[in-house]
């Protein structure tokens, strides 16, 4: 299912609107799109029947589906009411990576409607090359394979912003708020991110850098002394390469030996549920914490939180207004 957005083209005099393409990972909506999904993320390569079977099963308990393109289309329909305030003709667009509806099909839209201008911006506040930058390759691709042209400004990252850290920073205070008021002097908050591989450290990647710096500015924000808070990456690939740690199992183990039973989760680099949320988490790791005898608690994603809302429409708009007048 693809978001239903009319695309109209501009009449003559008329002046084309600017694009904001919106662009998340994608996921599957029916268990029946499992294996073109995976195929899709292994660019092709065979899945392994096992893996599939796993993968399949981690989405079947989770509802059968990944509710991130639901999400998505929430997000994005609350960022355009905000940007409705700018008074400039603004018209979305959604791509995802892995999934329909694909981003080089929303730059086929947007040229089929005449945008000239557009913003781009990751539901994905870090930049990696192996991540935003390949979102927006994706894009270039799209343009190529419709010999088009668009003037596309691109938001590389947004993890410093204030509305989203505020907002990280209110579920860390949640989670904590949880437990019984005499307990939470001993309640310790994981921050996490998905993992990428250990190379990208040599190659002078920022993602671990930028990632470090949102989670620092959410301690702070949230009040959290330098030992109550604690890093952790998850969700690492399947690739036989290293991956950064600590995973946030083994963490957790780490955390238990030094007679920590009280521990909230809150992903600082997931911007709404999906799998890496409600499986990762809310199932495996949970069980990890059964195990350990600890209490885990994993506040609400952000999803359309109005302060994150307000940071994507705030990062954008400034985006729109660095554009050049186009002469109609």
């Amino acid at each position: 299912m693809t978001h239903q957005i009319e695309h109209t083209v501009p009449t003559r005099g008329e002046k084309a609107p600017i694009g904001i393409l919106f662009m998340a990972y994608g996921g599957p909506e029916s268990l029946d799109d499992m294996a073109g999904y995976l195929a899709d993320i292994r660019a092709g390569r065979v899945t392994p029947a096992a893996v599939l079977d796993e993968i399949t099963n981690n989405y079947r308990l989770i509802g059968g589906k990944s509710p991130l393109p639901e999400f998505t289309r929430a997000q994005v329909d609350a960022t355009m009411q905000q940007l409705e305030s700018l008074g400039r003709p603004l018209k979305p667009y959604i791509g995802m990576r892995h999934w329909s509806p694909w981003i080089e099909d929303a730059v086929r839209d947007m040229l089929d409607d005449g945008i000239e201008q557009a913003v781009a911006i990751v539901l994905a506040p870090h930049f990696s090359t192996m991540s935003v930058e390949k979102y927006q390759k994706k894009i270039k691709a799209g343009l190529e394979m419709n010999h088009g042209h668009i003037d596309f400004a691109f938001i590389n990252d947004y993890h410093t912003e204030e509305g989203y850290i505020t907002a990280l920073a209110e579920r860390v205070v949640q989670g904590i708020e949880s437990f019984p008021e005499a307990e939470r002097g001993d309640v310790h908050v994981i921050l996490s991110a998905h993992s990428l591989p250990v190379r990208i450290q040599r190659e002078g990647d920022p993602y671990p850098d930028q990632l470090l710096e949102s989670a620092r500015l959410v301690a702070a924000k949230a009040g959290l002394k330098d030992e109550q808070w604690s890093w952790s990456y998850q969700s690492a690939g399947r690739s036989p390469e290293p991956w950064l740690g600590p995973q946030l199992d083994e963490h957790m183990h780490d955390l238990a030996a030094k007679g920590i039973k009280k521990v909230v989760s809150v992903p600082v680099g997931f911007v709404s549920d999906h799998v890496e949320i409600l499986f990762d988490i809310d199932i495996a790791a949970q069980e990890v914490a059964q195990e350990l005898g600890m209490t885990l608690v994993r506040p609400p994603a952000l999803n359309t939180d109005p302060k994150f809302i307000g940071t994507l429409a705030k990062v954008i708009g400034s985006k729109v207004d660095e554009l050049p007048a186009v002469s109609s």
